[in-house]
C-alpha cells in the first residue's frame, strides 16, 4: 500500500472517530492501541528462529479468549495433543505461552524472577488487595525477606499450638449446625478457614473482633480477585473495585489497632502477627505497621482462597463415597483411639488415608488453575525460544490430568499415592502447591488446617451428596469453585 493510501485510510478512520461518544472512542482508541502493539509483537518476534506454534484465531484482539473461557482445561489438553507440550495463543491482546507437562514445566519453576517475572503479572491483582510495600509490590528480593519471615512464624512448634485452636473453632462452628441438614459446604468452609487461619495467626486481637460486619469486608475485599481486576486498571470505578478499595481501607484500620495493642502488650503471644513485629529486613530496617497489615490481610486471604476451596471439594468426593467415609473414620479410631480424644501433631502426621485423600482432591481440583510469569528474556525450551512480553503459564490442573502421566485420570482414586512410582512421580507432574523456589510457603499449615477441620467434621456427621448430584466447576472464577456446593448431614452414630 502507498502512503497516500494508508494517509487517506487514516484520515476516513479519524473521521469516523470523532463521530463517537468519549466512552466508545476510547475503547475504540484501545483497540487500535493494542492492535499495532500485537502487530509490533509479531513482528518483532520474527527475528528468533523458532517460536512455540501458535493457535490461530480468526477474532482479533480477543483471539482464543471465548474458547479458553468456556473451559480451559479441555482447551489446554486439546491443544497439548495437537501441537505439544509447548504452545501460544492470543486473549485479549496478549500472548500466553502455555508450558504443559513435567518436562516443559521445568522452565518456569527453575526460572530466576529477573528471568520469568511474577510481579509484571500479579502485582494489578494483588497490590489494591494487599496494600502497598508488601509481596508483589516490591521488588523480589524484598519479597523474598517477607517470605522467609512468614517461614520463621509456619513452624511445627507453631503447628502443635494451633491444632487444639482450629479444633475449638470447628467444634463451636460445627454445633451451631443441630442434628442434621443441608448447607452450602464451600461457604460454611470460607468462613471457618478464615475464623480458623485468623485465630492461629493474625492473634486473639484481630479474631476477638471478627464479626459478620467484618467478614463481609473479607468478603469485598476478596472480591477483588476477579478476572476483571487481572485485566482491567485498578482505578476503573467499578463496583466490584470500588467495594474492595473501601474494604482495604477498613481492615487496615482494624489491624492497626490491633497492631499497636501488642506493641504495647508486656506479655506478648507467640504467634504470627508478634513475628512480623520483630522481624528485620536484611539492613536492619524494622516492618512499618502499614506493611505487617498488608502481609497478614496476604497471609490470611491467599491461603484462604486454596484452603477453603480445596476443603469444599473434598467434602464432595467424600460424601459420595460411603467406604471412604467409614475408612476415615476406622482411621480416626485406629490412630487417635476409640474414644477419640482430641487431635495432636503427631496424630495428624499419622492419618494417612485422609493425607492421601486431600492429595488426590488436589490433584482432580487443584484451587489454581493456571500460575503465570512475564516473559523479560529469551527463554528457550524443547527448541523452541519464547520470546520477551509473553505471558508463560503451568496450568497445575492440565499437568495432573494428561493421560500419559496419571492411570484413570478422571477417577477419585486416594489409594493412587501408595504406589510409590505415583508418589515419587516426575517432578512437575504433580504441582498443587507450586515447586522449587516458587513453592507455597504455606502448604503446610493449609495440611494442618485441613485435616483438623476435616476430623472434626467427620467425627460428629455424615454427609451425603443431595439428590446425588455431584457439583459441577465454576469455571467463572480465577480459582475453579464449585457450583451450587449443599451437602446433606446427620449425626454420625459411633
Amino acid at each position: 500500500m502507498s502512503s497516500a493510501g494508508a494517509g487517506t485510510m487514516v484520515s476516513r478512520a479519524m473521521d469516523q472517530l470523532q463521530n463517537l461518544n468519549t466512552g466508545t472512542l476510547t475503547l475504540v482508541s484501545t483497540a487500535l492501541l493494542l492492535s499495532f502493539v500485537i502487530a509490533y509483537k509479531k513482528l518483532m518476534e520474527k527475528k528468533y528462529e523458532k517460536i512455540p506454534p501458535h493457535i490461530p484465531s480468526t477474532i482479533p484482539f480477543l483471539g482464543q479468549a471465548v474458547s479458553f473461557a468456556k473451559n480451559p482445561v479441555e482447551f489446554l489438553i486439546a491443544a497439548y495433543e495437537k501441537y505439544g507440550p509447548v504452545f501460544s495463543f492470543t486473549m485479549v491482546g496478549n500472548t500466553f505461552t502455555y508450558l504443559i507437562g513435567s518436562e516443559s514445566s521445568a522452565l518456569f519453576f527453575n526460572s530466576r524472577n529477573e528471568n520469568l517475572n511474577a510481579e509484571d503479572v500479579y502485582s494489578r491483582l494483588t497490590t489494591p488487595v494487599f496494600g502497598k510495600g508488601v509481596a508483589y509490590d516490591v521488588p523480589n528480593p524484598v519479597f523474598l525477606q517477607q517470605k522467609k519471615m512468614f517461614k520463621t512464624g509456619l513452624n511445627i512448634a507453631r503447628f502443635r499450638q494451633h491444632i487444639p485452636l482450629i479444633e475449638e473453632e470447628a467444634q463451636e462452628y460445627f454445633e451451631r449446625w443441630g442434628n442434621s441438614g443441608e448447607r452450602n459446604i464451600f461457604i460454611a468452609l470460607s468462613e471457618l478457614i478464615i475464623l480458623t487461619a485468623s485465630r492461629c495467626l493474625h492473634g486473639k486481637e484481630i479474631r476477638s473482633v471478627l464479626t459478620e460486619k467484618v467478614a463481609q469486608l473479607y468478603t469485598d475485599l476478596d472480591g477483588g480477585f476477579t478476572h476483571l481486576a487481572w485485566l482491567l486498571p485498578g482505578w476503573l470505578p467499578l463496583p466490584s473495585f470500588r467495594k474492595r478499595d473501601r474494604a482495604h481501607l477498613e481492615i487496615k484500620k482494624i489491624f492497626y489497632d490491633a497492631i499497636q495493642k501488642r506493641r504495647a502488650s508486656d506479655d506478648p503471644d507467640d504467634d504470627m502477627l508478634q513475628t512480623l513485629i520483630e522481624s528485620t529486613y536484611k539492613d536492619g530496617r524494622k516492618l512499618k505497621d502499614d506493611e505487617i497489615a498488608g502481609m497478614l490481610i496476604g497471609l490470611l486471604l491467599a491461603g484462604q482462597h486454596t484452603s477453603s476451596t480445596t476443603s469444599a471439594w473434598l467434602f464432595f468426593f467424600i460424601a459420595q463415597d460411603k467406604t471412604l467415609q467409614n475408612r476415615l473414620i476406622e482411621e480416626q479410631k485406629k490412630v487417635c483411639g476409640e474414644d477419640l480424644p482430641p487431635l495432636t501433631y503427631d496424630q495428624l502426621k499419622d492419618l494417612q488415608l485422609l493425607d492421601r485423600c486431600i492429595k488426590e482432591t488436589l490433584r482432580l481440583r487443584p484451587p489454581i488453575m493456571t500460575m503465570m510469569r512475564m516473559c523479560r528474556t529469551p527463554q528457550t525450551i524443547l527448541g523452541y525460544t519464547i520470546p520477551p512480553g509473553h505471558q508463560v503459564c503451568v496450568s497445575p490442573t492440565t499437568n495432573h490430568q494428561l493421560k500419559d502421566t496419571w492411570k484413570d485420570v478422571g477417577k477419585y482414586n486416594p489409594d493412587r499415592f501408595l504406589d510409590p512410582d505415583v508418589s515419587n512421580s516426575e517432578k512437575f507432574a504433580y504441582i498443587p502447591f507450586g515447586a522449587g523456589r516458587h513453592r507455597c510457603i504455606g502448604e503446610s499449615f493449609a495440611y494442618v488446617q485441613i485435616k483438623v477441620i476435616v476430623s472434626t467434621f467427620l467425627r460428629k456427621y455424615e454427609i451425603d451428596l443431595v439428590d446425588n448430584n455431584f457439583p459441577e466447576i465454576d469455571l467463572s472464577t480465577m480459582i475453579h469453585t464449585p457450583k451450587d456446593p449443599f451437602i446433606r448431614y446427620k449425626l454420625r452414630n459411633l
